[in-house]
């Protein structure tokens, strides 16, 4: 596989494509970052201060152009996720590779962000399908990382049935030190 940042892959299964962010991608996704019932879900840990909250096709276009300066800057890719049978984009997930002085260090992480529609475990299961895999190649990582809160039920759910097991490690903020909690981890055999 080549190097992520040079060339964004497209992944896709029958119900979901997964590709680069694009700015024309704003009215569908201010309605995810819009959706107050989805706003828990989101993984805002280390984000210096940011809940993701985006009310205005204004403010989401302006974490869009975040977002795709990231990627030309190698930080890390967010992928769109769009609902093939409805044409639309429901969700986002962020991966990188991590550098740490922790747990974590080297490690994968990825953040999904779903409308509060989609927050449910066969479609959780059905995306996890199609981005864990390559992820550990793409993100040069033998293990990965993402946050389940305790009232993820159905997202806690896909990822025991995926063998994510809950890792009572925190992740330390790079800004601040601060300790994040409830991350759920997969590791290559």
């Amino acid at each position: 596989m080549s190097n992520v940042y040079e060339t964004c892959p497209v992944l896709e299964n029958e119900q979901f494509l997964l590709r680069l962010v694009e700015e024309n991608d704003v009215k569908d996704l201010v309605k995810v970052y819009s959706d107050k019932n989805a706003l828990p879900f989101f993984n805002s840990d280390n984000c210096a201060g940011d809940n993701f909250y985006y009310p205005t096709e204004e403010r989401m276009l302006e974490a869009i152009k975040y977002w795709l300066m990231e990627y030309s800057n190698k930080g890390f890719v967010r992928f769109t996720i769009v609902d093939k049978t409805k044409q639309e984009a429901v969700g986002t997930i962020e991966l990188f590779h991590r550098i740490s002085e922790d747990y974590y260090n080297n490690c994968g992480i990825l953040r999904l962000d779903l409308r509060s529609d989609y927050e449910n475990y066969e479609v959780i299961e059905n995306i996890l399908s199609v981005i864990i895999a390559p992820a550990y190649e793409m993100f040069d990582c033998s293990m990965i990382a993402t946050k389940a809160p305790i009232y993820a039920i159905e997202r806690i759910d896909a990822l025991k049935n995926r063998g994510f097991e809950k890792s009572e490690e925190p992740l330390v903020g790079g800004h601040d030190g601060k300790q994040y909690y409830d991350y759920w981890m997969e590791e290559i055999a």
